[in-house]
């Protein structure tokens, strides 16, 4: 067996040399990826234009592939350019060299502001970038990284591929930590036909001190290349120094901070408390960056060594500015929204962060609504025809003193009453208070800006309660005392809705009417109960005005509805139409909860609608006194007898919330779709059509439900011209078709509705129940819950501020912004329970715009665009100011001679003199060495951030008979950084 296995392990360790590497892998791999692009062949694009690599967009394709079980990504970088003819591609010349190569000796485009950075090293406008996968990956051995550039070399010589292609790499340096990708270390080559160009590079973390100045660079770059030629072709050269200012000194942050002590001693006014804080805490404008740039200088034309330069910043021939923003500045308004937003994560209750709960005073238990119905039994309360702020400070405040002292309070005395009289303008006013001047505003007009936008946000009018009361909770939360100060003056808030609810004082701030769908659920709710103290203070009225039957002044509020009747009888229609639509689902039950305002004549009401409900047709009913008639109908007679059509005096449709609706609507949906369930939902939804039955009945006794169609839904009553019997022409009329159906509700309604007139009805609005349990809810609600509610509110105020702040500036960027945060709003706001996620990005938005606004006035405070004397001057620097904000570096016309170059370097010399704390008499009587007399030539501004030089020439290599070809060095030297990126052309024919 031995014998034979020998054999079969001999066969096994046979090579095929057939199967591929995983080395001829991946360079088969690149060069699939390079043909996908279509990055093969040549073609010469247009020459690029001054700029275009800032203004003109990049775009990146990527791929993946591996070598083994290395990964790496394969990066496409190119500028979009408008396409080139392509049979033009063909024409290419054959011995043309690739576009890359070209590049390298235009001078339209050095020192980019803003581009990837091997575009600002060489000037390409098109290159691919071979990296390691993974961030933590890298090519560590020199040996892997001659590898990689073989299989690179070898890829592009089969496709012919005229792109330069870099691989990231790290040679073995002189520190481990130049081995990661941070160091940005590239290397590769370009080939095209008999043409190669390699690009090479160092990366030093000192700097030699041969090579901090032009004279030292100009020896690298020759000894390079390697010129066989003498004298050598001339070099171009561009030249560019980086000047920065960190130190403004005499021109300070124009910001005002807000005056704290006042807003805590409670000095701050009724209007301060309306208004939102705006601006940055701090310099939003950190450092000013001033590039001095000579573009096109010759070897010789300048002497710059280390003895002597002629390198003076105010000489330079450009200038450009660029600023660097402070990272996330502290600004007002962001502080105030974010510090409220955070309110709606906290779980805490009102009752757990004041400790007991206030409405336990005074037997208010507000577990159990119904004990709020005792009230009823109760005596009156005794009217209080003046407020007083000293009325405002109920209970609450009475409470938290016993557990923890005044000292202690959330809310001292005077930030309490100076907000509620904020909130409440009328209970400082002189006149006895009866409610008659608060319900006053209307909206704003529906072309208004301000419409639209309580309208998107769901919100609240800027003029209204609810947003004043957000404004003032915002404050509270920020300056005095955070949540236990919310929470405090929240309760203060329902204690005084109660206040005015019990003693029929109507809320100011509120417009009348029916709750506002379009605003926040809070909104409603308080229009809500401003319904209900208007009901309930027009019953308490009719109670002292009219004891007798006084149809018109019984039911003020049901007048009120009647008064909208007047016009054609197709708008009745269309009213009682619109009306139907929020009936109170509950308000037709036959529960024992019937509200009758009983007046005097009690004995009349058992006699006429008890006794009408035993007689059964309309001639019994003829004989009854009429009551609750309006006004007599303009034309319409009682068909049957021929009397006058009057219009009763009816009720009021109930009033509801967005709450109440949904809960209306869950109901009525659970009903089914049953014969018993639609049955039963027709009826809870006609509670509204029987009351007004009921009050057409008693106003026309004798009438037939034609009469009441007629009036009520006249497209319901067909009539039509017939011939009578004698030949003449008579209208003759019907109902429709809808009501003759059997069983149909109408008919069922009138045969089931009694002549009752409004008054001595049950109320289809329950004002004491719905205030009730408004005041439950408000009661009941957590600061989170609130802060929910109110946010709308406050990214409204928020928005409405930097609208305003920004009309001053006028900057252009500004307004797409804001656009934007009003159409992203919109979108969030609108529907319930938004994610924390999109408000958190609306109010980051907001601050970003604010940040923007106080870099514009920082600017403008520095360039003292205000100070100027001649207008044109000034427009010139308000649009400087402009571009700093808006694009990555501006040019600075006239360089140092202009307006704005001699404020740029009026700010230098302000701050050297700073800096050395020595006159400027002094400075130029300084000696020192041949460096320090160098640097005294440019004493006005300090010594360069950043020095950047491009070396360019077209020189034969490597032998005098080659073509010549592009060489290019970059050269950058900071603080702690020196770089040098070479690309270096020969020829690979003539060699």
């Amino acid at each position: 067996m031995a014998a034979d296995s020998e054999p079969e392990s001999e066969v096994f360790e046979i090579t095929d040399f057939t199967t591929a590497s995983e080395w001829e892998r991946f360079i088969s791999k690149v060069e699939e990826v390079l043909n996908d692009w279509k990055l093969i062949g040549n073609s010469l694009g247009k020459p690029l234009e001054k700029g275009v690599f800032t203004s003109g967009t990049w775009e990146e394709k990527s791929d993946e592939i591996s070598f083994a079980d290395f990964k790496f990504s394969v990066t496409h970088h190119y500028l979009v350019q408008e396409s080139t003819d392509k049979e033009g591609k063909d024409e290419v010349p054959e011995d043309v060299i690739p576009q890359s190569m070209q590049d390298l000796l235009c001078m339209n485009n050095d020192f980019p502001p803003r581009a990837h950075c091997l575009v600002r090293w060489y000037g390409l406008r098109e290159f691919v970038v071979i990296a390691p996968a993974a961030n933590s990956d890298a090519v560590l051995s020199e040996s892997k990284c001659n590898l990689l550039l073989s299989s690179v070399s070898i890829a592009l010589g089969n496709t012919g591929c005229l792109f330069l292609l870099i691989i990231s790499y790290s040679q073995v340096p002189l520190f481990v930590q130049i081995h990661h990708k941070w160091r940005r270390m590239y290397v590769g080559e370009c080939q095209g036909p008999g043409v190669r160009t390699d690009f090479e590079m160092v990366h030093l973390r000192k700097v030699p001190n041969q090579y901090t100045h032009l004279s030292g660079l100009l020896d690298i770059f020759k000894s390079k290349i390697g010129c066989p030629l003498t004298p050598l072709p001339p070099v171009n050269i561009a030249i560019r120094f980086t000047y920065v200012l960190q130190d403004w000194q005499q021109y300070f942050w124009p910001q005002q901070p807000p005056d704290i002590d006042a807003l805590v001693g409670g000095e701050v006014g009724g209007l301060e408390f309306g208004k939102l804080p705006f601006g940055a805490c701090e310099d939003p404008i950190s450092e000013l960056h001033l590039a001095t740039t000579w573009p096109h200088l010759t070897e010789g034309i300048i002497v710059d060594n280390d003895v002597y330069s002629d390198l003076d910043p105010m000489q330079a021939p450009h200038w450009s500015v660029r600023v660097r923003k402070a990272d996330n500045p502290q600004c007002l308004l962001g502080d105030f929204v974010t510090e409220f937003f955070k309110i709606c994560r906290r779980k805490e209750s009102t009752d757990e962060i004041l400790g007991r709960s206030t409405f336990e005073e005074e037997g208010r238990e507000i577990a159990d609504i119904t004990h709020a119905l005792s009230k009823l039994t109760e005596p009156a309360p005794v009217p209080i025809h003046k407020l007083s702020v000293s009325n405002m400070v109920h209970t609450a405040k009475k409470k938290i003193r016993k557990h923890r002292g005044v000292e202690e309070s959330p809310l001292n005395n005077d930030v309490l009453n100076t907000i509620l009289l904020f909130l409440f303008p009328d209970a400082a006013s002189e006149k006895p208070l009866d409610g008659t001047s608060s319900t006053d505003n209307s909206n704003p007009p529906l072309e208004s800006e301000e419409y639209n936008l309580y309208n998107q946000f769901k919100s609240a009018p800027s003029d209204s309660l609810t947003y004043k009361l957000a404004l003032c909770l915002c404050m509270i939360n920020f300056y005095h005392g955070g949540l236990k100060g919310v929470a405090h003056l929240w309760q203060e808030f329902v204690l005084e809705m109660r206040f005015r609810w019990e003693n029929n004082f109507l809320i100011p701030g509120l417009a009348s009417g029916p709750p506002d769908l379009r605003c926040c659920l809070l909104h409603q709710k308080l229009q809500m109960l401003n319904c209900c103290i208007e009901r309930k203070k027009a019953r308490d009225e009719g109670r002292k005005t009219s004891p007798s039957d006084n149809v018109t002044n019984t039911y003020s509020g049901d007048a009120g509805k009647s008064g909208d009747q007047l016009g054609p009888d197709n708008l009745r229609e269309t009213d009682k139409d619109k009306g139907e639509v929020g009936k109170s689902w509950d308000s037709w039950s036959d529960s024992e909860e019937e509200f009758f305002e009983c007046l005097s004549d009690t004995e009349e009401l058992k006699g006429n609608g008890q006794e009408s409900g035993k007689k059964g047709g309309p001639k019994e009913m003829a004989s009854l006194k009429p009551e609750g008639r309006l006004h007599q109908h303009g034309k319409l007679t009682l068909l049957h007898n021929g009397e006058p059509l009057y219009i009763p005096v009816t009720q009021e449709p109930a009033p509801m919330t967005e709450d109440l609706l949904e809960e209306q609507s869950e109901v009525l949906a659970k009903l089914g779709t049953s014969a018993e369930g639609a049955h039963l939902r027709a009826r809870m939804q006609s509670a509204c059509l029987l009351s007004d039955m009921e009050s057409f009945k008693a106003a026309n006794p004798g009438c037939f439900l034609e009469d009441f169609v007629r009036w009520y839904s006249p497209r319901d009553y067909i009539e039509e011209e017939v011939v009578d019997e004698k030949g003449n022409m008579i209208l003759k009329g019907e109902l429709s078709a809808r009501m003759k159906i059997p069983s149909n509700m109408w008919v069922e309604a009138w045969e089931t509705a009694k002549p009752i007139p409004a008054r001595r009805q049950r109320r289809l609005f329950d004002d004491t129940r719905e205030a009730e349990k408004v005041l439950h809810y408000l009661a009941v609600q957590k600061p989170a819950d609130l802060a929910r509610h109110l946010l709308p509110c406050v990214i409204h105020a928020a928005v409405l501020k930097v609208k305003e702040e920004e009309s001053l500036e006028n900057i252009s960027s500004v307004k797409k912004i804001i656009k934007q945060i009003i159409s992203h709003s919109s979108k969030v706001l609108h529907f319930p329970n938004p994610e924390d996620k999109k408000l958190e990005e609306i109010i980051h938005q907001i601050t970003n715009v604010e940040a923007i606004i106080a870099r514009a006035r920082s600017l403008k405070a520095k360039f003292g665009t205000e100070k100027c004397e001649q207008e044109e001057e000034k427009e010139d620097l308000e649009r400087f100011v402009s571009c700093l904000l808006e694009q990555p570096e501006v040019l600075v016309v006239g360089a140092g001679r202009g307006h704005a170059g001699r404020i740029i370097h009026k700010l230098f010399v302000n701050a050297q003199r700073a800096a050395t704390m020595t006159p400027a008499e002094e400075e130029l009587k300084r000696m020192g060495p041949p460096e320090e007399k160098r640097q005294n030539l440019a004493a006005d501004f300090p010594p360069p951030a950043g020095r950047e030089l491009i070396l360019r020439t077209a020189v034969p290599r490597p032998a005098p008979y080659s073509r010549a070809l592009p060489q290019r060095m970059y050269s950058v030297l900071t603080k702690e950084d020196f770089r040098l990126a070479g690309a270096f052309s020969s020829d690979t024919s003539f060699f």
